[in-house]
């Protein structure tokens, strides 16, 4: 009988024991000895019951008079025994400006309104170490170290002083060409070499289409026309009717035998200085009159062509147009590299400033 009273005292006080172990508190610092102004780290864990929550301890700026808290940071939460069990970690960052030895109280931490506390702790703070035995030595602020010479933190301003020079060049270029309203490309269009008269003609057949004389620009007309045919007679009779007077390429041309030819083109001279020098304003008929006279003047002085003779060469030409949007595309290329130019030289300047500095 005794010995099984025993064993029931025995069970109960091992079962009020791990009740009472059921929660526990341990309070751990990183560094037991800081300089002043280092900082050192306390880890506060708490163990219990899954099904249990647990308060830390509040603080506001200090732990105890001389140790300030810097930081706290939120509480880490592992499950131990499948779930059973939970470990709470919550991490203090302190640090102190006065030499002195801590003693840090234990921390209290509040489990179903029931107190818990860790064991206390202690830190040891030490001040700078001063030379006791020449205190009236001192050492001034040391002279600023020259940082030393690197090639590779000069490769971005070795490259923009290269490209400088001709970026420049390439700028000055496109400023020229965009003042003197040219284009940067010129497109060369290559064509057969046409007959004197087929070119006369064609453009003959440009001035009916655009019947200057119909809205009322008799001169405008007159100076096409007879531009058409000074051309002509140069290419076909081989002398500047185009720095020549009307009288003299007629006395010019009185060396042919077909008289008849030449008074047309003389009736059209006429008619076109009147116009051009003496405001004359000429009849439909009158323009339509003339128009036929150059044609005629054209077929009946244009040299025939030899099916055997050789092709003419190859005449080139080139076309300098430039269209709204090649405009605006060739500012914007001028501004981009104003600016890459600008921006190069104040990082070179810049750098080389404070290299020398």
């Amino acid at each position: 009988m005794k010995r099984y009273l025993f064993l029931i005292t025995l069970l109960t006080v091992l079962a009020g024991r791990s009740v009472a172990q059921s929660v526990t508190v341990d309070a751990t610092i990183d560094s037991l000895q800081i300089l002043i102004g280092e900082q050192a780290k306390i880890k506060l864990q708490v163990s219990l019951d899954a099904n249990k929550s647990a308060i830390f301890p509040v603080y506001t700026d200090t732990l105890v008079r001389g140790v300030e808290i810097i930081d706290i940071a939120k509480p880490d939460t592992q499950m131990l025994n499948d779930g059973r069990r939970s470990l709470i970690t919550q991490e203090y960052t302190i640090t102190s400006f006065d030499s002195a030895l801590y003693y840090l109280p234990p921390m209290e931490v509040l489990v179903d309104n029931q107190a818990y506390r860790s064991k206390a702790l202690a830190l040891k703070v030490y001040s700078m170490p001063v030379d006791t035995l020449h205190p009236d030595q001192f050492f001034g602020p040391k002279t600023v170290m020259k940082v030393p010479f690197a090639w590779e933190d000069w490769y971005v301003s070795i490259t923009c002083t290269i490209l400088f020079i001709p970026i420049l060049l390439l700028l000055i270029y496109l400023v020229k060409r965009i003042c003197d309203n040219k284009p940067i490309i010129r497109k060369i269009k290559v064509e057969p070499k046409l007959p004197p008269h087929q070119l006369a003609m064609q453009e003959i057949e440009r001035i009916k289409s655009e019947k200057v004389w119909q809205k009322g620009q008799p001169k405008e007309y007159y100076t096409e026309l007879t531009d058409i045919i000074r051309t002509y007679i140069k290419d076909r009779f081989g002398f500047n009717a185009l720095e020549m007077t009307s009288s003299e390429i007629i006395d010019k041309l009185m060396e042919m035998k077909d008289k008849e030819a030449i008074d047309d083109l003389r009736s059209l001279f006429q008619t076109a200085d009147l116009v051009k020098f003496a405001k004359h304003n000429p009849l439909m008929n009158e323009n339509d009159a003339n128009l036929i006279n150059a044609v005629d003047f054209i077929n009946d002085t244009k040299e025939k062509i030899d099916e055997n003779a050789k092709p003419q060469p190859t005449e080139i030409t080139i076309v300098e147009k430039r269209s709204l949007r090649t405009k605006i595309l060739l500012g914007a290329g001028i501004a981009i590299l104003a600016a890459a130019l600008i921006g190069s030289m104040i990082y070179v300047g810049l750098k080389l400033y404070n290299y020398i500095a």
